[in-house]
């Protein structure tokens, strides 16, 4: 890895520099990042389970950096290849990062590496590769997948408003670790891929943006384990991002160890997974601006898991599947102006409906980033472990105010928000969650907070952008989620003997962004 990042400096420093020889044109891109933040981004204050009274805890001061380098060689407008390197993220004084006296840390890692060409005499154009990629979204931002990941994108313009676009996908392979038994590894690799197949057609118009999209995928019944019982994939996270919400209730299945979750036990090879969205944009009655997109998701069960209404026990026992399907819209309306953009923004996502038996019923996705918002949602630069603790939309609505990019003195920007977040599960689904704490669980891990329709989370966001320089801009953040988690509601989920304290979350952070 050394090696590679002495190679790319070098090439770096060619940049620019075209080979006679070669014909190559070498361009570089980069970004430095810089972030300084505090807050309290835990819902609870204490939690109890028994005797065992747990606290919280969390450093409510972090400084972090990271560094991306963009090497693009260039042989023609037909064929050109990319490669992304990141440095960091570092976070001040942690060692494993690179961060500590010293600062001898393994942290470099490529994030892109792909090619881009086109057929001769065609207007195909594709990229395979290592890439980031989206699925098309308007209003909020991509609620299904937006992430880097191995693929094959192949796109055909039709004419100049009609282009079609075909993917294939490879989000997980050869991670499962197999299974021991009696001291030996079995299955090591086996039938743990994942692969995800799609269509896009794009059209656009003068005032009118339309993009609907399918993807069918198929994923092996030990794609998303890294051993016999572990169902999470832990590893395959990011800091405060989900990766994947394709499990109907992690807290639930993770609440008895002695009695395991069994999809691993599945008869099944593979299972199928479907996903379709409708994102549209409409610009056409300037000066306002209209977006809205609907999204289906649906995961085929792989196996069943047992879920108990109350305590662990054979009588309160119901055998429950692993399907998870549901629904998302939301919508964005926004007016511009010369001093700003106020907007109104909603959506609405389905929830479940309280039986487990018949699976979940909140759309499932493979790495979402919501983003109404800056604090339950991704919308600027961070790097502090209380950022973006939710990025998916799943059994919950909402619906809020903003004031975008308020502009009094040059070069500087305001926005400010406040978007109340409901839930739209059954609160019968407390009763089988274990412990009265459970609608926390799955807080920058899985879901987001898991909001019944008795629930809700009143967030605050004042957003500042000074661009200093052409190259050089400075965000500083504000954030404050106010709790109206329901006490009542959550009592009854108490079947561990179990309580909770809950608490507002917030969060201050000052960034510094130097690109090129």
């Amino acid at each position: 890895m050394k090696k590679f990042f002495i190679v790319f400096i070098c090439a770096a420093m060619l940049a620019g520099y075209t080979s006679t020889a070669c014909a190559i044109d070498f361009k570089i891109k980069g970004e430095w990042l810089m972030v300084f933040g505090a807050g309290q981004a835990n819902l609870i204050n204490s939690k109890r389970l028994g005797d065992q009274r747990q606290t919280p805890t969390q450093e409510h001061f972090t400084a972090a950096q990271r560094l991306r380098l963009q090497l693009e060689a260039i042989a023609n407008e037909n064929l050109s290849a990319t490669v992304q390197m990141q440095v960091g993220m570092v976070t001040w004084g942690k060692a494993s990062m690179g961060g500590a006296l010293g600062a001898d840390g393994v942290t470099v890692k490529i994030r892109q590496a792909y090619i881009d060409w086109m057929w001769p005499d065609s207007d195909l154009r594709t990229r395979m590769g290592v890439q980031f990629f989206m699925l098309p979204n308007k209003a909020g931002g991509p609620a299904i997948l937006a992430s880097r990941v191995g693929s094959v994108n192949a796109a055909y313009k039709i004419n100049e408003n009609v282009d079609i676009t075909g993917f294939w996908a490879r989000p997980f392979n050869d991670n499962y670790t197999g299974e021991s038994k009696a001291g030996a590894t079995y299955d090591q690799g086996y039938l743990d891929n994942m692969d995800l197949f799609g269509l896009v057609l794009s059209l656009k118009y003068d005032g009118f943006e339309l993009s609907p999209w399918a993807m069918y995928g198929i994923r092996g019944r030990n794609s998303m384990w890294n051993n016999g019982n572990d169902p999470t994939l832990t590893n395959f996270g990011t800091a405060g991002n989900p990766v994947f919400t394709l499990y109907p209730y992690p807290a639930l299945m993770d609440r008895n160890p002695a009695d395991p979750y069994t999809n691993h036990s599945t008869s099944k090879t593979y299972g199928s997974m479907f996903w379709a969205g409708l994102p549209v944009g409409i610009t056409a009655f300037d000066p306002w601006n209209i977006e809205f997109d609907i999204n289906y998701g649906y995961v085929e069960s792989m196996g069943r898991y047992n879920a108990y209404k109350g305590a662990v026990s054979r009588e309160n026992l119901k055998r429950s599947s692993t399907q998870r399907q549901g629904w998302l819209a939301k919508a964005l309306v926004e007016y511009k102006m010369d001093w700003g953009t106020p907007g109104i923004l909603g959506w609405y996502s389905s929830g479940d409906d309280g039986n487990p038996k018949n699976g979940s019923e909140r759309i499932p996705s493979l790495c979402a980033y919501g983003s109404f918002t800056s604090f339950l949602g991704d919308t600027g630069y961070t790097l502090v472990p209380w950022h973006d603790s939710s990025l998916d939309y799943s059994g919950t609505w909402g619906i809020g105010l903003q004031l975008k990019d308020m502009k009094f003195i040059e070069d500087l920007k305001h926005t400010l928000r406040a978007v109340w977040w409901g839930g739209t599960n059954s609160p019968s689904m407390a009763k089988y969650m274990g412990t009265a704490y459970a609608w926390n669980d799955g807080w920058q891990n899985w879901d987001g907070p898991y909001l019944t329709t008795n629930d809700g989370l009143l967030e605050f966001n004042l957003v500042n952008t000074y661009k200093m320089y052409e190259n050089f801009t400075i965000y500083g953040e504000l954030g404050y989620i106010a709790n109206f988690v329901d006490n009542d509601t959550w009592d009854k989920a108490g079947a561990r003997n179990s309580s909770f304290q809950k608490q507002d979350a917030w969060k201050v952070q000052l960034s510094f962004l130097y690109s090129f």
